[in-house]
């Protein structure tokens, strides 16, 4: 297929960018990753599942490949015993991303992230998360990806120092710089989300925004403010949880039947429906949102829904909901059983008491 536009280009022309993350929570529910640790090995023991998943979300609608290295760095490898196989899990993944790309016509990115080790204030901390970025983006580099993502980023000095990693170490590749919001309007360091955006878009991020973290209905008033104050392509990627102003993020989420926290094994009991999602991607571009996606969470009917929000009919829209054709629910004369009305009341009276 041939070479697709690419990032820059498309975000010039006022485009929009569909982008599919959530590889992490989806091989953690099909048992392929553990949910503690949530490191990537499935990369390298079952790299067909993960070749298999990038064709999902593009079925869905993604534009966007990203390679499955989140959490696959020096450290969080280092945790799990597997750290030798650390060039293996990188180049793996980005290669099986690339080809993917090119034969779907879509973009293919690196990605790097929080490192679990930065200290600000500590020399030997921030050298140690610099060494991480640089290897990363090296091999993102040299495996052909057609930008970078830097994400899910709690400090602001962190993703300040990763931005800096993809201008030093990148070849001049596009940067997608995502922060993180917890349940303060702030980051670790004391810095409001749109005053954070501002400084990582002076220091020359294509794309600067939020990810992870908050769902879309505490995620949104962020995005409104950022909107104001920066003038480059916004992103916006949040869990697709029921979070509220009183349980903002999907950390603080309550299970309610038993009322201890759902993160992470319980958060299903939250999960927002599709229409929520398609309402809420439809809010995001009305507001001029252009790289859009989910992250934690995320799967692929509901990146359809987002993907069709922002006027798209991936392959996957041949299967979209059209309950004309339900023989209860329908509307189609060629399609109701003689007894649908008595089933229809059957099925949707509530007669417990």
């Amino acid at each position: 297929m041939g070479k697709c536009k690419g990032l820059l280009e498309r975000l010039k022309n006022n485009e929009s960018i569909v982008v599919a993350e959530g590889y992490i929570f989806e091989f953690e529910r099909q048992g392929r990753l553990k949910a503690g640790s949530f490191v990537p090995e499935i990369v390298v023991d079952h790299p067909e599942l993960v070749r298999k998943q990038h064709e999902e979300y593009v079925n869905a609608g993604s534009d966007v490949v990203l390679a499955f290295t989140y959490y696959g760095h020096r450290e969080k490898l280092r945790v799990i015993g597997r750290e030798n196989e650390l060039e293996t899990l990188n180049r793996k993944a980005l290669q099986m991303a690339r080809d993917v790309a090119d034969r779907t016509s879509t973009l293919m990115a690196g990605n790097i992230c929080n490192t679990t080790v930065y200290m600000r204030d500590d020399p030997e901390a921030i050298k140690k998360t610099e060494n991480i970025f640089k290897e990363q983006i090296q091999w993102a580099v040299e495996e052909g990806a057609d930008f970078i993502v830097a994400e899910t980023y709690s400090d602001l000095g962190e993703a300040m120092l990763a931005l800096q990693c993809i201008k030093k170490y990148g070849k001049g590749l596009p940067s997608v710089v995502a922060l993180v919001p917890h349940s303060k309007d702030h980051t670790l360091d004391g810095v409001s989300f749109p005053d954070a955006c501002k400084q990582l878009e002076d220091a020359g991020a294509d794309v600067v925004g939020l990810n992870c973290g908050r769902g879309p209905a505490t995620i949104t008033p962020l995005m409104k403010e950022i909107k104001k104050v920066c003038k480059v392509p916004l992103c916006c990627l949040p869990v697709p949880y029921r979070c509220t102003p009183e349980q903002p993020t999907m950390q603080t989420l309550k299970d309610p039947k038993t009322g201890k926290q759902a993160f992470p094994v319980d958060l299903p009991a939250h999960t927002c429906g599709r229409t929520e999602i398609r309402e809420w991607a439809e809010e995001m571009k009305a507001l001029g949102i252009q790289y859009i996606g989910l992250c934690c969470g995320n799967a692929s009917h509901y990146l359809r829904e987002v993907a069709e929000a922002y006027g798209r009919s991936p392959p996957a829209s041949r299967f979209s909901t059209d309950m004309s054709q339900h023989f209860i629910f329908g509307n189609r004369k060629d399609n109701k059983p003689y007894y649908s009305e008595t089933l229809r009341k059957e099925i949707t009276t509530a007669n417990y008491k």
